[in-house]
Order: C-alpha cells, then structure tokens, then sequence
C-alpha cells in the first residue's frame, strides 16, 4: 500500500506540472490585454505607453513568459497564487471565499444524486424488462440529454416564478441569511444538480445489480432460504455499489463544472461564477488558481477512488 501511494503521489506530481504548463500557457495565449482592461482610459489618454508599461511592471507582466511561469511556480508551490489583478486581494483567499457555498451546493447535490440513483436503479433492475424499468431508464437518459441549465431556468420558471415555492436566486435573502433561508435558496439548484447526476449513476446501480442478481452466491443464498429482501440488501446490492465508488470519485470534478453554469443560472455565490466573471476580466491569475484547483481535484478523487474501491473489495491488491 505504501510504495502504491507513493507511486501514485510521484506520477501526480509529474501530471501537476505538466497541468501548470498547459493551463498557464492557455491563459496567456487568451486574447486581449488584462492591463487595458483595469486601467481607466483618462488615465491612458494622459500616460499613454509609458503609463501602460509601468503597469505591465507593476503586475509582473513585462517579464517572458516562462519567466513568469517559473516565478508563479516556485510561489505557487509555497502557497502563494498571487494577487487578483481585479480587486488586487490574494488568489488564494478570493477562492477560499467561494469554495464554501460551492462546496454547499455539489456536497447537497451528491446526496440527492445518489439517493435517487440507488433508488431507482435497484427498482428498475429488480422490475427488469417492465413498465417500471423502461420508465427509470427513459427519465435517467432525460436527465443526461438535458443540459442542467436549461432544467434550472424551467426550474425557475415553474417553481419561482408561477408558483412562488422557493427563491429564484442568490444564496440568501439580503438581511436574512439564517439557515433557512440558506435552505429555501439552495433546494433548487441542488435539486436540480442532483438530477443531472443521478442520471449516469442510475444506469451503473442498474446494470451493477443485474451483473449480482445472476451471481452463483445470490442463488446460494436464496437456496439457502434468505429471503429476498435480504439477498437484495445484504448481498447483491452491496457488492453492485462497490464500482459506483470510482464512477462518484471520478465524477466529482464533472459535477464542479456542472455547478459552473448552474451557478450563473441561479447567481450561486460560488467558484463557477467567480470563474466565468475573471474569465470575462481577463483576470489572469484568478483563472489560473480556479483551473488548478480543478486540476488538484481530479488527482485527489482518482487517488481516492483507487484506495477506497480497494477498501471496499478485499480482493483488490494495491502493490
């Protein structure tokens, strides 16, 4: 286990900097120039190029590229993301700010998500080749095909607008903020969120609990006189989610992007709009930290996923 992780944590490492190049690279070849964007056009009309080059100084931005990739680098590995061009407050905490309500948001959506994915899938495949089945499976492929934005903005529509259940956006109401009100405002997009995900996973619970139903142990069991509801529960569902625990680790930056628009949508105060409002800026740095972020994310769940699949199922060795 222990030259697995370490392994693990040294190819990472390598995927990390690899990571760093391309993103770094991408942000910079974006086109326009983040200093005309933050400078006022008074102050450009009196200072002209000289004014425009003190800036560029001032923000690091007259040095080579890979010059300011080695800086952002060696900073970046002690902690430091660097300043917001925009509001000039350190990367790190602009983004400590908004992992909180989005940590909020995918965290309630994951729950939901996977209590319907349970649900349904083990009754679709228990009432396999059924009305019930060929519901399940037509409403999982509606929540794939269905872009979650477009739910969100028929959410809103119906259940905020026509029939005033819940709050059509924000996190909380302004002078409020209690947890309730927190709660009212967070029932659509997670509910929603969690439809988008609970999808997919009804389809690995689904096909997982067949593959198990038709197992040798499942019919020992039951000749053996558990009833069914035991070899459901006890047996066979158990061993089917054991897969489902890669396909929830993997998907867990998938749903970060999914809660990217749904935020917009519902103007969620977390790290998908504080992206797509840097993106829009032309703050670099910010864009830089938020896709890194992401990027650490994805190594952690992969890792994750190989430890606990192998918690889970004796039989897998990690050497």
């Amino acid at each position: 286990m222990l030259a697995f992780l370490v392994r693990r944590l040294l190819v990472n490492a390598a995927v990390f900097l690899l990571i760093s190049v391309g993103v770094f690279v991408l942000v910079q070849s974006v086109p326009g120039d983040p200093v005309l964007m933050m400078v006022n056009p008074e102050q450009l009309q009196s200072g002209g190029p000289e004014f425009l080059a003190a800036k560029r100084a001032e923000l690091g931005l007259d040095a080579p590229a890979f010059v300011r990739y080695l800086i952002w680098l060696g900073d970046a590995l002690g902690g430091d993301l660097g300043y917001s061009f925009v509001s000039r407050r350190p990367v790190a905490d602009v983004l400590l700010e908004r992992v909180g309500p989005t940590v909020l948001l995918m965290s309630t959506a994951l729950v939901i998500g996977l209590l319907l994915a349970v649900a349904v899938g083990t009754l679709a495949a228990v009432r396999r080749n059924t009305a019930v089945d060929y519901a399940a499976t037509a409403a999982s492929l509606g929540t794939i095909s269905v872009p979650s934005f477009f739910l969100g903005i028929a959410a809103i529509y119906v259940f905020a607008l026509k029939l005033g259940w819940v709050p059509s956006s924000g996190m909380s109401t302004p002078g409020d903020g209690s947890g309730a009100d927190v709660l009212a405002h967070l029932v659509l997009p997670a509910a929603i969120l969690g439809l988008s995900i609970a999808g997919p996973f009804t389809r690995y619970v689904r096909a997982g609990l067949l593959a198990e139903l038709g197992a040798d142990y499942v019919r020992t069991a039951e000749a053996k006189g558990a009833g069914p509801g035991r070899v459901l529960l006890r047996h066979a569902l158990r061993n089917a989610l054991i897969p489902l625990i890669t396909v929830v680790m993997i998907y867990v930056p998938q749903l970060l992007a999914g809660a990217v628009a749904l935020e917009q949508v519902f103007a969620w105060p977390g790290m998908g709009q504080l992206a797509v409002s840097s993106i829009g800026q032309l703050d670099h740095p910010v864009v830089i930290g938020f896709a890194m972020f992401i990027a650490v994310l994805v190594l952690i769940c992969n890792l994750a996923a190989d430890l606990l699949y192998a918690v889970a199922d004796p039989r897998i060795s990690l050497s």
